[in-house]
């Protein structure tokens, strides 16, 4: 007789969506969870009471919204939607409610499936950021000329590409909001300045340092990526993509001609690459049947398997991995959410609540809640394997 503990149910579903759900994620430091949905409806919902807050349709019905995203590097009142047609807007969000008007937009006729990605910093990088940044105001007079700060971009006479790389920028001054999209042409990776609204620079297959240009070119589109800062890069973006022949590549900044490194992990599209907040490595899964956890060493520049994880059925449309690196989550085309331990690779679970297609998986950050979104119109609410709590 078996031991084994039945799955939990959710422990709330969230209703009002009227089309397939494509996306979900928490704020980073509020208790509010964004959804987007192919019909065009940017939903806010309270984590805490589970009720609607605030929705509109932010994007037209013929495109839908793809991603949602929210994190410390757009700033505390800001999220960020993307349509299927490629447009870009970056809202603000004030006690819940959500602005009339979107207060930056990024219009491209860049028609995709790939998510765009916000810029994820290693937690020891961020760590030693913050601490400069308390040590700069502490030494400072604590007084700061707003005008300065709205006048930052206009005075600012450095290249594009120098905009990006520069991202510990003056710390009383607002920075580049940096995101990274697949391109106009589909191939591409594009990395652009949300405040700005222009384009920093791109990376291109036919600069991919491989056998031959055919072999690059085959890799098909862009169907995933990542950009985070590891603690190794000295500040300075990576970018992983994952290509339409399974191939992931990953780029530094400083070199968009070359990456760093090409491994093809999947025999069939990339769909979700997801990097840990050490930034040290990852998961990625795709349209053929396996999860891959993989390790990155940027000062040798390798990317390497730690664990393949085979699946039953095929299709993760995404990954995600809890703050503290102890799990991560899958979502499945078959429905179901898996649970596994990031430190090992081992199945805890298996949830089952969904009756169509799972396209996202978002855990808050403060590790309590764990959010899926399907193509049942259903966000569904679990609550996993809680942090220890410190005393």
């Amino acid at each position: 007789m078996s031991t084994r503990r039945p799955p939990p149910d959710p422990i709330a579903v969230l209703r009002g969506h009227r089309s397939s759900v494509m996306d979900a994620c928490f704020h980073w430091s509020k208790p509010l969870l964004f959804t987007g949905s192919t019909d065009g409806e940017l939903r806010i919902w309270d984590a805490v009471q589970r009720r609607t807050l605030a929705s509109a349709w932010v994007h037209s019905t013929a495109h839908g919204i793809i991603s949602v995203a929210s994190g410390p590097s757009i700033g505390n009142s800001k999220i960020v939607s993307q349509g299927r047609d490629g447009t870009i807007k970056c809202w603000d969000i004030e006690n819940g409610g959500l602005s009339r008007a979107p207060s930056h937009t990024i219009k491209r006729n860049s028609y995709h499936f790939c998510k765009l990605s916000l810029v994820k910093k290693a937690s020891e990088y961020l760590e030693r950021l913050e601490a400069s940044t308390h040590k700069h105001h502490a030494e400072s007079s604590c007084t700061v000329d707003t005008n300065s700060l709205d006048n930052t971009r206009g005075e600012t006479q450095r290249s594009q590409l120098e905009r990006c790389e520069q991202l510990e920028d003056d710390q009383h001054a607002e920075g580049p909001k940096l995101i990274a999209v697949a391109g106009n042409q589909s191939s591409e990776v594009e990395i652009w300045d949300l405040n700005a609204e222009e384009m920093c620079t791109r990376f291109a297959q036919n600069s991919i340092n491989s056998a031959s240009y055919d072999s690059s070119m085959a890799r098909g589109m862009c169907m995933a990526v990542q950009a985070f800062i590891p603690s190794g890069s000295q500040g300075y973006l990576n970018v992983l993509a994952g290509y339409e022949d399974g191939t992931m590549v990953w780029w530094d900044i400083r070199n968009p001609g070359s990456p760093l490194t090409s491994a093809k992990y999947h025999t069939e599209p990339v769909l979700s690459v997801k990097v840990g907040k050490s930034c040290n490595g990852g998961v990625s899964g795709g349209a053929d049947d396996k999860t891959v956890m993989f390790h990155l060493d940027h000062a040798k520049g390798v990317c390497m398997i730690r664990k393949e994880i085979i699946i039953e059925r095929n299709g993760i449309a995404d990954t995600s991995i809890r703050e503290d690196e102890k799990i991560f989550a899958t979502a499945g085309w078959d429905h179901r959410v898996r649970i596994y331990s990031y430190r090992k690779g081992n199945p805890l679970a298996i949830l089952k609540y969904h009756t169509a297609t799972c396209n996202a998986v978002s855990f808050s950050s403060d590790c309590v809640l764990l959010a899926s979104a399907s193509e049942d119109s259903t966000v569904a609410l679990w609550e996993l394997y809680p942090p220890q709590q410190t005393t």
